[in-house]
This record gives C-alpha cells, structure tokens and sequence, in this order.
C-alpha cells in the first residue's frame, strides 16, 4: 500500500469563504426562528434543540449516537408510553442532519464517486464499489434481526454494557497505525469492515469505533479510516432513515409536526460538522484512549441514572 497523508480526511480546512459564512449565518436564524415558532405535542423546542445536538455531535464520534439518545430520551420524558414511536422516529430522522453534513464536507469525493458510477473516475469507481460491499452485511443483518433488536436492546441495561466493552477494548487496544489510502481497500478489507459495522446494530457499540477499529486493523492510515467510516456511514445512515421515514413518518408528523423535528435535523446538522472536523484534527496526532475513558465514564452515568430512577 501506498503512503498517504492525514490532511486526505480533514474536511474544509481553508478559512471559510464568505459562501460558507453567509450559510452559517441563515441555518442560525432559520434555526432561531424554528425555535420560536415551537411545535406540537410533546417534543417542545428545547428538547428537540438538545436531541439534536446529542445527535450531530456524537453520531461520528466512537461513542454511540443512538445509546446517548436513548438516554436522553428518558431523561427528557420521551420514547415511552404511546409517544415511543413518534419519538423513535423522531431520533432516526435528525440523522439527516448529520447525513448532510458528511456530504457537505466530503462534497469532492462524493463527486468523484458519482463520476466514477457513469465510468469517469476509475478510482471513485472503485471506493463506490467498496462502500457498497462494506455496506451490505449490516443492511442484510438489520433488515433480518430488525425487530429482534427493536424488542430485545433497546434499553439502558444493553447500552450500558456495550459502552462498558468497548470502552474497556479502547484502553486496552493499542492500534499500528498503517500505510494504506482510502483507494486502496480491498474488497476483503471492505468485508472486514462491513461485518464490523454490524456488530453496532446492538445499541451502544458505536458504528464509528468498530468501523474505524476494523479499517486500522487491516492497515489503513488514520486519514483513509476516518474518511472511509464517515463514508460508509453515510450510506447506512441514509438507508436506516429512508426505511424508518417510509415507515413512521407519518406518525412522527401527527404527533410532533414538522417545525421540531426540522428544528432537531438543522441543529444535528451544525453539530455534526464541528465534530467531524475536531474528530479528525484530534486523531491526527492523538489516540482513541479518551473515548474509551468517555465511555466508562457515560456507562457509570447511565447506572446513577438508573438506580435513582431518572431514568
């Protein structure tokens, strides 16, 4: 495999231009102004402002996205009772927000791997092949154990334990760092890592940790793992949203309108972009040790949470 450097997966960072203020500073008014307006029923701006953040900012971190959510879900009254799917769905559908941010700042790639699917591009050709075998395990298997999983894990006690493992495997586990470009993954690197993201359709594993774990392991350098993860995540999460949206959308929209719930997707987006871009300036020269100790840390949290009946 051919050397490559870090900056491949650090995502816009010329200064901003004035297009991107000027962006900024409509998604904050539109977002203010969302605010204002409310919503209906039960999911108030508040907690559809906080839910988002919760969202944007841990969905790409190794972290788990939907385990944080679960719990702050409870601790705001929601997800119970005859709102739970409203409010499962609610959760799904912020993801947009984040789905938009990857596509955002891996525009270029994105571009290429569209000019490799009409035959331009044969490098972005290629890495669209990969993410598509590394998509299908995961898509396969949660299509099958949907709701298995829905029934059986979507609880504190299973996050709990999952943010446990994987926080524990963090501090042990200490990765060597390879050599290999995003474009270079194999098709069994891609299998590798697809059957790894699988392994986060249990709540709290985090599809970031076993995505960006398994690409190291099989030699790609950090530049090449961060972007393949965010990469693939974004086809999974498209997928997990469009397949809930057509689904439940419809309830979502009766319970909660759509002022709130675009409210959460606007505020999901904003955060996701932060946190992909500190994500990848922290793991350029930083290990993955302090998400492991953030995990410990979230799943002592959640057991407080628990034993005191806050949740």
């Amino acid at each position: 495999m051919s050397t490559s450097t870090v900056s491949e997966a650090a995502p816009l960072r010329a200064r901003p231009s004035l297009l991107v203020v000027l962006g900024m500073a409509i998604l904050t008014v539109v977002i203010i102004v969302l605010a204002i307006a409310g919503g209906a029923g039960e999911l108030t701006a508040p907690k559809a402002i906080v839910l988002g953040a919760v969202e944007g900012i841990t969905e790409f971190l190794p972290v788990s996205s939907t385990g944080h959510l679960l719990v702050t879900q409870r601790l705001l009254g929601l997800g119970t009772g005859a709102g739970k799917t409203a409010a499962d769905t609610y959760a799904v559908a912020i993801q947009l927000g984040a789905i938009l941010a990857v596509v955002l700042l891996y525009r270029r790639r994105i571009v290429q791997m569209g000019s490799g699917l009409i035959g331009r591009d044969p490098e972005g050709r290629t890495l669209l092949i990969r993410l598509a075998i590394a998509f299908a395990p995961a898509a396969v298997i949660g299509v099958a154990l949907d709701h298995t999983i829905k029934d059986h894990l979507f609880g504190p006690w299973p996050v709990i334990a999952a943010w446990t493992v994987g926080g524990v495997f963090l501090l042990w586990w200490k990765p060597r760092i390879g050599t290999g470009s995003i474009t270079e993954i194999s098709v069994r690197g891609a299998l590798i890592i697809g059957f790894a993201q699988s392994l986060a359709l249990w709540p709290g594993v985090s599809r970031s940790l076993v995505t960006i774990v398994a690409a190291l392991a099989i030699g790609c350098n950090m530049a090449a793992t961060l972007e393949f993860s965010f990469l693939l995540g974004l086809a999974t999460l498209s997928a997990a949203t469009a397949l809930d949206l057509a689904k439940d959308g419809h309830t979502l929209v009766a319970d909660y309108g759509w002022k709130t719930p675009l409210l959460g997707g606007l505020v999901a987006f904003a955060t996701a972009i932060v946190a992909v871009r500190w994500l990848v300036s922290y793991l350029r020269t930083r290990p993955l040790t302090i998400f492991g100790w953030y995990r410990l840390f979230m799943a002592a949290v959640a057991v407080v949470l628990i034993i005191t009946g806050a949740i």
